[in-house]
């Protein structure tokens, strides 16, 4: 029996999940409030803090951490690799301390699972699909000013997870597949999977493509640099618009879509607009998408928190149920995900070397 432990550290909270084979054990988050994270400099100075946190909850709910095999950390912004299951070596440690990607929570998964495996005899630690998973097609890549290339950063955890979880279903393998997978949560990422690989996929981490709850999506490039250089705005509140108070955030003061979706069942018809708009943008890319794999899509597959809003849905499916079948599967399960990755290695997938 294989003992791992999933650890995922966000803006404002650590998940963390305890498996023995298959089976999840317990799983707890862990919030951090305002008040404990002000009194650090920045993300990155609240490693020792989130590390000592995740050890204290398994402590807490009785887990042994002697005999853990594998601790699999969520992947951060490292240098853009291949999708798969990667063993946090000496080159991804100094990646993620350096932020050579961003700065983001995520870049501590790796770095917590790394000092944990480390004191355990036998455990190995691994990340698996971090969000700069990069597969694109060489055309992709291209845009219209050649200093701002096209860049992958999307939800490549869930969305492969959901894509082999289907390939399963089908019985069949996920590199045998063309598919359209669309995370829809507080930012959405719609990509094409073609034979198991996200050969195109718009770019979620600032915005680029649809507007999602906390997201601005692809904006009219003229009006945002003259607003840019209005001088009403900094540069930090323009990349606050961009990404974090942006979509329905910017347009009705909150990023939660139940509340919104409420709004609009109460007669309000502004909440419903931009709702059926956040939606529209959604379809328009999963299209995009469809004509990336040549109009062979063997199904669309929907999943994200936004996937539980059973009214956003139908428009969704309405507008491109014609291309293909359409299967979703609401939520998002990274704990899980992650677990499993690192799963396949113990039981003899080659993990991948970061370089």
């Amino acid at each position: 029996m294989y003992k791992i432990l999933s650890v995922n550290p966000g803006s404002t909270s650590t998940k963390l999940a305890y498996y023995e084979d298959e089976m999840l054990v317990c799983g707890q988050t862990i919030r951090h409030s305002a008040d404990e994270l002000k009194r650090y400099p920045g993300v990155m100075a609240q490693h020792e803090f989130r590390k000592q946190q995740v050890l204290d909850g398994l402590r807490a709910q009785g887990v042994d951490l002697a005999g853990l095999s594998a601790v699999v950390g969520r992947g951060g912004l490292v240098r853009p690799i291949e999708s798969g299951v990667y063993e946090v070596n000496d080159r991804m440690v100094a990646d993620l301390r350096a932020c050579v990607g961003g700065v983001h929570a995520s870049n501590l998964g790796g770095l917590i699972a790394r000092e944990i495996a480390d004191s355990i005899p036998g455990c190995r630690a691994f990340i698996a699909d971090p969000v700069v998973v990069d597969e694109l097609q060489d055309v992709a890549r291209i845009s219209g000013l050649p200093q701002v290339p096209r860049r992958s950063i999307f939800h490549a955890l869930n969305q492969k997870a959901i894509a082999r979880r289907y390939a399963e279903e089908r019985g069949m393998a996920y590199e045998e597949l063309n598919l359209v997978v669309a995370h829809l949560g507080g930012g959405v990422s719609v990509s094409a999977h073609r034979h198991g690989r996200v050969v195109d996929t718009n770019q979620a981490l600032d915005g680029f493509g649809p507007f999602s709850p906390e997201r601005a999506g692809t904006l009219d490039a003229g009006q945002l640099v003259r607003m840019a250089f209005s001088g009403e705005y900094t540069q930090e509140q323009m990349l606050k618009m961009l990404a974090g108070r942006g979509g329905l955030m910017a347009h009705l003061g909150t990023n939660d879509t139940r509340a919104a979706y409420e709004h609009a069942l109460a007669g309000d018809q502004h909440a419903r607009l931009v709702l059926e708009a956040m939606a529209y943008g959604a379809a328009k890319e999963i299209g995009a998408m469809h004509v990336v794999l040549e109009g062979r899509t063997d199904a669309i597959l929907l999943t994200g928190g936004i996937a539980y809003n059973e009214a956003l849905v139908g428009y969704i499916r309405r507008m491109v149920g014609g291309l293909a079948p359409v299967r979703v599967y609401p939520g998002e399960d990274e704990m899980e995900a992650l677990a499993m990755s690192g799963l396949r290695v113990l039981r003899g997938e080659p993990a991948k070397v970061y370089c």
